[in-house]
């Protein structure tokens, strides 16, 4: 089997060495053939130079550096699109996935499925972090229809041929997990070890992370929009039942007192309405994002790595 193993990188000069090392010592007895692609994501420590520098000395290791830095997903994508054989494996750059484990995702793929996750036994992060992830993850999944699937993330191996499902997908918002669902419902995940970040810290921060939740949200899925529709409607019946409710008052009591009630009414309505304008705001956003003509990503420069 031919195997092409994709790592966006950012940050990570210190541990590239290590990463390649073990990658070395694994790869042979997983795969007959293989490459590594390192797609540099505007790192602005020396990563590209030692990506360059890792690239002549292991011929089997390919190297991509983006013009400044994209995204985790943009350069995940960038190297899915780059890679040459016939399954992916898409990993950190940080250790926290073990090479040693890539065999178990092989095993569960050659089942039958298209898509296999290795989902670690513990989360090595802080508990709010992890509560927050989690309820990324179970959106990430409902969007994809694949409500089995409990875990996602950037630990996976795949068929190469699901490219062909988003091969023409331009626009700078990138999901690759909703990506890959775009062509198969074959989703596994097999449970796997993760080792503590060893080198650095995470590049991952609550701010991205809800950065990351609002592209699910409004990229793709028109779930908020229909809830904006649901809540304005059941608004609407609301306003209709206090409508009924004065002038039933006022031909019944002579008037209708109260401008605290009135006032508080007022308050409901008027927020409900910036919450479905902010939703469509964001809708709005990412249209002007995709018809701007900007990127998904753009290379500045690659080794030239040969065939192992």
């Amino acid at each position: 089997m031919k195997c092409s193993v994709v790592i966006p990188v950012y940050r990570s000069e210190q541990s590239l060495d290590f990463l390649i090392e073990r990658l070395a010592a694994v790869l042979p007895s997983v795969c007959e053939v293989y490459e590594v692609v390192l797609v540099n994501d505007g790192s602005p420590d020396n990563s590209w130079g030692a990506i360059e520098r890792l690239a002549k000395q292991n011929p089997w290791v390919r190297g991509i550096n983006l013009m400044k830095n994209y995204g985790q997903h943009n350069a995940t994508l960038c190297g899915i699109r780059a890679a040459r054989y016939e399954v992916i494996f898409v990993m950190d750059d940080d250790l926290q996935n073990p090479p040693e484990e890539m065999p178990k995702l092989l095993a569960k793929l050659n089942e039958g499925y298209d898509v296999v996750y290795g989902v670690s036994r513990k989360r090595q992060q802080g508990w709010f972090k992890s509560l927050v992830s989690a309820f990324l993850k179970r959106a990430i999944a409902y969007i994809m229809g694949q409500h089995a699937v409990r875990d996602i993330g950037a630990f996976k191996a795949f068929r190469a041929d699901l490219r062909k499902s988003f091969d023409t997908f331009n626009g700078p918002d990138v999901l690759v997990d909703v990506l890959l669902s775009w062509g198969t419902n074959r989703f596994a995940s097999v449970m796997v070890e993760e080792a503590p970040r060893t080198v650095g810290k995470s590049n991952y921060n609550l701010a991205k992370l809800i950065k990351v939740f609002l592209l699910v949200l409004t990229s793709y899925t028109t779930v908020p929009l229909r809830f904006a529709s649901i809540l304005g409607f059941l608004f609407t019946l609301f306003g209709f039942f206090i409508l009924v409710y004065v002038l039933v008052t006022y031909f019944t009591a002579g008037s209708v007192e109260g401008f605290p009630f009135l006032s508080s009414i007022v308050a409901i309505f008027s927020g409900v309405q910036l919450f479905a304008l902010g939703i469509i705001g964001e809708y709005l956003a990412r249209l002007f994002d995709r018809s701007s003509g900007r990127k998904t990503y753009t290379i500045g420069e690659m080794t030239d790595g040969q065939v192992q």
